[in-house]
């Protein structure tokens, strides 16, 4: 380990600063019991600045700083429509979700699905996400987390992996488990703070080293000069081939980014996730929450700064003077044992190889920051959908405060063991934030289409919904068939996730709209939204903010079409 002492009294200092901020701002008051408000919604008392660093914080992770990175290093700039397009999704989910959601006081999305649908289609989503939580996201965050960390204080041989997922595993819990959404959302205050601090010294030490005569200006000439086609933002057929032999344009289709499927991916994520949309509702009132989207939007710009251009960085410093990628420009810590390489060091390499000893502890606590800031949010999350919409209902409808504060301390605690037992056997994943946003795309499509269609479309009917996410499942899988070896059948199609997710969302919300037709004849649902112009209005904060924020990203894409 090439950490100094400094280093480690740093990382030792971000670690007791974070558990001590978390326990004492989610201490119990004195004469007052925790209760499920407290625990779960951190008393409806969240100012937008909290919100809005929370929701970065809860959204950052190694995902991005890891997985993003290598899709930087695979494929470039384009994966940035991630996040830039996420800042337009923000804009979107706090002027015409949020009013909705907050108007009926909502501790959880499933929820939504009970006061629109029915109990059973809220409880058969609500152990849905419980499942996707546990076994996707806690286990593959803490998976990549644990990676990256053997990279950069071991030898990258997987010896310290299991030590890190237990290690990650026990900061998480040191206070989220016992002071809930409050001990989340202000501690992510500081790690918000501590992550885009972190990711910029990494990217700008890289962006220095990268340059011939030094300097970050000429690093960003640099890199822009020897591989110009990584800026592309909307990529044709056949335009990024990365490193292992495919055609980015299956991640990332042309204008699909744009007008089709990415909104897909990110009206879910942003808007019916609950692990990021829970801080939303702990909001003073429903302009301090609009107030927190819309900073949210604003780091968002500032993300791929932090997690794509090092990728893109460890490409040019691995590649010959024509901006190849040859094995014998190339580090061996991206080699795999069956010869192909992996995207997914890049960031750990860079922060390995090139930050300073003395600056390394501080970008250690920012990558834990990330990592620990989304297993916080994960678990609160997690305990609150098993409490509200499958404990309190099922199990103990007279439950006590303290019994629900309990129950959901436990249950995040059952989640994190599970978690920390899978995670070690997810192996290889290649470039894992694509192979995460595939996985998650099989089912957000057919859920998606219930939410719009329950939100504006006061017609859709309790059955109707349940078979758009029943069917929508089928449908997706169809898309999986072909490139397994079916693609020489006619009745099998091989087409981009992206444009994948789009036709199933589609498909729901058709089958949606024609059983709701044919089994209530065309009249509104008694569920129904009422909806008022009244209801989206929004605060000239707001307006002013989504305007800027529209001028940038048009600004963006034109500079990097």
């Amino acid at each position: 380990m090439d950490f100094s002492t400094l280093d480690i009294i740093v990382f030792v200092a971000y670690c007791l600063t974070i558990v001590g901020i978390g326990l004492y701002v989610s201490r119990d008051k004195k004469g007052h019991q925790k209760n499920a408000e407290d625990y779960f919604l951190a008393g409806k008392s969240l100012p937008w600045w909290a919100i809005g660093a929370s929701l970065i914080a809860a959204n950052i992770s190694a995902e991005q700083f890891i997985g993003m990175s290598g899709s930087g290093f695979a494929i470039g700039l384009a994966i940035a429509s991630y996040e830039w397009m996420a800042a337009a999704t923000l804009l979107i989910v706090g002027k015409f979700f949020l009013p909705v959601f907050i108007e009926k006081k909502l501790y959880t999305i499933p929820e939504f699905i009970e006061q629109r649908y029915s109990t059973n289609l809220k409880t058969i989503l609500a152990v849905f996400w419980i499942a996707l939580f546990v076994f996707v996201n806690l286990t593959s965050v803490l998976y990549l987390g644990s990676k990256a960390l053997d990279t950069i204080i071991g030898v990258g041989d997987g010896s310290l992996m299991m030590t890190s997922i237990i290690g990650l595993a026990l900061f998480a819990a040191a206070y989220s488990l016992w002071g809930g959404l409050s001990a989340v959302a202000w501690t992510d205050v500081v790690q918000v703070v501590l992550l885009v601090l972190g990711g910029l010294i990494t990217t700008f030490i890289a962006l220095d080293h990268v340059a011939p005569e030094g300097g970050v200006i000429n690093g960003f000439k640099h890199i822009y000069e020897v591989v110009p086609e990584k800026f592309s933002m909307i990529l044709d057929k056949g335009e990024i081939i990365t490193p292992n032999g495919t055609d980015a344009w299956w991640d990332l289709p042309g204008l699909a980014v744009l007008i089709g499927g990415m909104w897909v991916a990110n009206l879910y994520y942003w808007g019916f996730n609950q692990y990021i949309i829970q801080r939303t509702l702990a909001a003073k009132s429903l302009a301090e929450s609009q107030k927190g989207i819309a900073f949210a939007a604003f780091l968002k710009l500032i993300i791929p700064l932090i997690v794509v251009i090092p990728g893109i960085v460890a490409y040019v410093l691995n590649s010959n003077e024509a901006g190849e990628l040859t094995k014998a420009a190339m580090d061996p810590a991206f080699y795999t044992e069956d010869g192909g390489i992996t995207n997914d060091n890049a960031a750990p390499w860079l922060i390995k190889s090139f930050v300073p000893v003395g600056l390394k502890g501080l970008v250690l606590a920012a990558l834990a920051a990330a990592i620990v800031s989304s297993l916080a949010s994960m678990l609160n999350s997690t305990a609150t959908i098993f409490t509200m919409d499958i404990y309190r209902p099922y199990i103990n409808r007279n439950a006590t405060d303290k019994q629900t504060v309990n129950t959901g301390r436990i249950t995040a605690f059952v989640a994190l063991v599970v978690a920390v037992l899978i995670a070690p056997q997810l192996g290889n994943l290649g470039q894992a934030f694509q192979f995460i946003q595939e996985y998650t795309g099989v089912v957000s499509p057919g859920i998606l289409a219930v939410f719009l269609t329950g939100l504006f479309w006061k017609k859709s009917t309790n059955n109707a919904a349940i078979w758009g996410v029943i069917l929508s499942i089928p449908i997706a899988m169809y898309f999986k068939v072909a490139p397994n070896g079916w693609s020489d059948a006619s009745i099998f199609v091989t087409l981009p996730f992206l444009h994948q997710m789009m036709i199933t969302c589609i498909a729901s919300i058709i089958i949606i709209m024609i059983i709701s037709h044919l089994e209530a004849g065309g009249k509104d649902n008694e569920k129904g939204i009422v909806l008022s112009k009244k209801l989206f209005e929004t605060s000239p904060t707001f307006n002013i903010s989504a305007i800027t924020i529209a001028l940038i990203l048009v600004v963006l894409y034109a500079l990097f079409w």
